[in-house]
């Protein structure tokens, strides 16, 4: 504008000097609402690219602003009220189209004092509520109500389709309070991608993707995406009435672990989500599991990271459906009598540019000493947990797929990662804790706080710990000092028995404490015997693959293996394709080989695994004292020579025998000592014909003599099938 221009105002006050000008020209203006919006009765607009700006009173008349220059536009409006962001409305005239919207920097701050007083204390409850980009209606304006925590950025924006992806415009107003920056873009609906243009101190600008949207784009793309704020209606009121019961130390929870990607291969053009919901809930309640737990379907840029390196901690990945198809599931899934585990990770996230690393410029989610920060397993960055901020950030993820999802629990992540300092690193690539040790202490707070609030917020939900050394409490009360969960993974067992399976049978009986040393420490926490992922990737082979000997005796090792897992104390849990024999390792790119079935060895062990399921399910000396050490009993602990173990299962009332023979030689008339006299009626045996195997067993019953055998007063006279498991329920 001309110093003619200037003079013809009568009032210089709507225009701002050169400094400030440029500084919104270069997007580097720290405060834009201190110079856009209403002022004094000067109404200013920055619009870059326009070719004209009207202000239009409530009555729709109009007010032409003149620019001053370089997209800047002002004029006096007296109807225009600073924090009523309906007391006017903008024509801005773009080549090509009019818009009619209400101003961004009309309306006043979003956020109170206390809530910004309990987010600088780190509180989840308000990092849930506060943080994000959510559709909200302000004043009475419909729009996008944005917050995001970035206290060292020297300038942040919203960019998006709306604007044209220019950082210019819509330029954040920061609440120094709690380092977190907001505005209200009116106008934006569901569907719109978005991110946060962050300027840090160097005056370098990132575009960041939201830390907490609740929806992606599909990689390799990376904006966020506005979500439909519509509830979704539920129909699972009589499972969730149910949920504590099902989720019990003495319930039968029998858990089918799957990569949504891979259990079947996905029809064209179709939601993945919708298309598992119509198979995959109804499997599982077939094969007599009690819960799925998929492996981490929040989103991660990289695939083949299995969604172990996540970076929308909010968001299901729009890889398979946008995040209502997966409420679609979790309810198909409730419908059908299946509980929804999901794999959680708050150990460390990638360092993708769009992410989390160095957010605001700084460390902020992260350490800043790779010594603490960096993950040299994962070439991963390391959430530094003992930040506020940070910690109610992921107790806010974790609740948020507990309560908005309605899912059933979540499996932590390689908490031994998190627990010591030292893990994976080498002398003098670590650093000690206050003490001088190698506890990560911050990480500890924050399990303990993680399950605390999950148990105050979701009672009914369970927590579960990959937790693979021998710290002490994983399971334990957070008042007794441990560390809250409800079962933890019970990795000593799986590395043992597997080995000890991996063996020939004729070397067994020099690795006889591998199959029975679990129950030394059985009773120590409460366990989830895993079969995971783990054990079928990066060259290990597959289950089926680990057993020694030609495809007959691998499938008879491995039927065996299954039914000594069920019937030993612990809760289960399976990988997908583990009950079809699968021969071959996991790969992620590809689905499942369902035609295995067709084999009868292959649908035998599917057969055996549903079977496993129904008794473990109806049986509840298998379940009712998984987690007490009256509900178990050796029978035969020492027996290397033969490679048999035996033990009783017992609730109290009724009692179960369990006896492996591990290798590929019968026993006849094999004596055991029995706690109760009377018929024991063989209820499973798995070198049954129906199985697979050969047909050698006890015509389905047999009855004691009053034979002294192990302590026990009367004894069964047995055969044990080649390579195979018996259970024999005493029926009086």
């Amino acid at each position: 504008m001309s110093q003619d221009a200037r003079t013809d105002s009568g009032d210089a006050m709507g225009l701002v000097d050169a400094a400030e000008l440029a500084a919104l020209a270069a997007g580097l203006h720290p405060d834009p609402f201190a110079v856009l919006g209403p002022h004094h009765g000067w109404l200013r607009v920055y619009a870059p690219g326009a070719l004209g700006v009207d202000a239009l009173d409530p009555q729709g008349a109009r007010t032409p602003l003149r620019e001053q220059g370089q997209g800047l536009y002002a004029g006096q409006v007296p109807y225009a009220r600073p924090g009523d962001g309906a007391s006017y409305r903008l024509a801005i005239r773009w080549p090509g189209a009019q818009q009619l919207t209400e101003d961004p920097y009309a309306f006043g701050a979003l956020l109170d004092e206390d809530t910004l007083r309990e987010l600088a204390d780190g509180s989840w409850r308000r990092a849930a509520e506060a943080l994000g980009a959510r559709l909200a209606d302000v004043d009475g304006v419909s729009g996008l109500r944005c917050a995001v925590w970035a206290p060292n950025a020297k300038r942040v924006a919203v960019v998006g389709d709306f604007n044209g992806w220019d950082a210019r415009r819509h330029g954040m107003r920061l609440r120094h309070r709690a380092g977190v920056w907001e505005i209200f873009i009116p106008g934006i609906q569901p569907g719109e991608r978005y991110k946060f243009a962050i300027t840090d101190g160097a005056g370098r600008q990132q575009l960041k993707a939201d830390p907490m949207a609740r929806r992606s784009e599909a990689p390799p793309a990376t904006a966020s995406v506005v979500d439909d704020p519509t509830p979704y209606s539920w129909k699972d009121k009589a499972w969730m009435q149910e949920r504590l019961e099902r989720h019990a130390p003495s319930a039968p929870i029998s858990i089918y672990e799957v990569h949504a990607g891979s259990w079947a291969a996905p029809g064209d053009g179709a939601c993945l989500w919708d298309q598992l919901a119509d198979k995959l809930p109804a499997y599982a309640r077939a094969m007599g599991f009690s819960h799925v737990e998929l492996m981490p379907i929040m989103e991660h840029p990289f695939g083949g990271s299995w969604g172990y390196q996540p970076l929308g901690m909010f968001a299901p990945t729009a890889r398979y459906g946008p995040p209502a198809a997966f409420a679609r599931f979790v309810d198909r899934c409730h419908g059908a009598g299946i509980g929804v585990i999901l794999d959680w990770v708050p150990a460390h996230f990638p360092d993708d540019a769009h992410g989390l690393a160095r957010f605001d410029g700084t460390a902020l989610y992260e350490y800043e000493d790779p010594r603490e920060g960096y993950h040299p397993d994962w070439h991963t960055l390391v959430y530094n947990l003992g930040r506020t901020e940070v910690k109610a950030f992921m107790i806010a993820s974790a609740l948020h797929w507990l309560r908005h999802f309605h899912v059933d629990g979540l499996r932590v992540d390689a908490v031994a990662s998190m627990l010591y300092r030292d893990y994976s690193r080498q002398p003098g690539q670590w650093i000690p804790n206050r003490y001088g040790g190698r506890e990560n202490l911050e990480a500890v707070r924050f399990l303990q706080d993680l399950n605390s609030a999950v148990r105050e917020a979701v009672p009914d939900a369970i927590m579960v710990a990959e937790e693979s050394t021998a710290w002490p409490g994983v399971t334990a009360p957070v008042a007794d000092g441990g560390l809250g969960f409800h079962y933890k993974w019970n990795m000593g067992w799986m590395h043992d028995t597997l080995r000890y399976l991996a063996h020939d049978p004729v070397h067994r009986k020099h690795h006889h404490h591998d199959v029975t040393f679990g129950m030394v420490y059985a009773y120590s926490e409460r366990f989830i015997l895993p079969l995971s992922h783990d054990e079928v990737v990066h060259g290990k082979g597959s289950l089926l693959g680990k057993m020694p000997g030609y495809t007959a005796a691998r499938q008879a090792n491995l039927r065996a293996y299954l039914a000594f897992m069920w019937a030993h104390p612990g809760k289960k849990l399976l990988f997908m394709g583990g009950e079809l024999a699968q021969p071959t390792e996991w790969n992620h790119d590809a689905a499942l080989d369902w035609n295995l079935l067709d084999h009868p060895g292959h649908r035998g062990m599917q057969r055996l695994v549903a079977d496993l399921n129904g008794l473990y399910r109806a049986l509840p000396a298998l379940h009712a004292l998984d987690a007490d050490p009256a509900g178990f009993a050796w029978s035969i602990l020492d027996d290397r020579d033969n490679s048999v173990v035996a033990f009783v299962r017992s609730d109290g009332q009724s009692h179960l025998l369990a006896v492996s023979n591990f290798t590929p030689v019968a026993r006849h008339d094999y004596c055991i000592g029995v706690p109760r006299a009377g018929s024991w009626a063989e209820k499973l045996n798995t070198d049954a014909a129906d199985y697979g195997g050969s047909g050698q067993g006890n015509g389905g019953r047999a009855r004691t003599a009053e034979v002294s055998a192990h302590g026990q007063p009367q004894a069964l006279s047995l055969t044990l099938p080649p390579l195979a498991t018996l259970f024999l329920l005493h029926e009086g």
